[in-house]
């Protein structure tokens, strides 16, 4: 166990502080879980695939949901100053639930397993990548976008 706190904006040796984990703080995450679900639902029901096909409802949301994650990160740590819950809410809740890492690793076994081990590894890499480069592309066009708008580091 570690002594640092759960959240970086969050010092649980301050008693205060501690009061911020508690029931708003729940309250969004799951408010926001639910909606990301249900997003990520869709998704899958728009596009199903078969266990040897390459998943592109799983690469397509966890690909875009990295690249909102990059941006969200950086609209509240860089441009502006955001109520409390709101990162709970999107980055937690929301885009926690709507990317699906875990179900992206059981696609990867479903591949496999179904004899499809090459759609299997490169869907495998190709998620990585892409959600790295998204996050990247997220953080860079924000930045860029709050630059050209005039809104710097606050």
């Amino acid at each position: 166990m570690t002594d640092r706190p759960i959240d970086p904006d969050v010092d649980l040796h301050v008693p205060a502080q501690r009061a911020e984990l508690h029931w708003p703080v729940l309250a969004a995450i799951a408010a926001g879980g639910a909606l990301g679900a249900l997003a990520r639902y869709g998704a899958q029901t728009a596009l199903p695939s078969g266990p040897a096909d390459f998943p592109w409802a799983t690469f397509l949301v966890n690909v875009s949901g990295c690249l909102l994650i990059g941006v969200l990160m950086v609209v509240i740590t860089e441009v502006r100053t955001a109520h409390r819950l709101v990162r709970p809410f999107l980055g937690v809740g929301v885009l926690g639930g709507y990317t699906t890492f875990s179900t992206y690793v059981v696609d990867v076994q479903r591949a496999v397993a179904a004899g499809a081990p090459v759609t299997g590894l490169a869907y495998l890499a190709a998620t990585m990548l892409a959600a790295l480069a998204a996050v990247v592309a997220g953080m860079w066009l924000t930045r860029r976008a709050a630059a050209a708008a005039g809104a710097g580091a606050r």
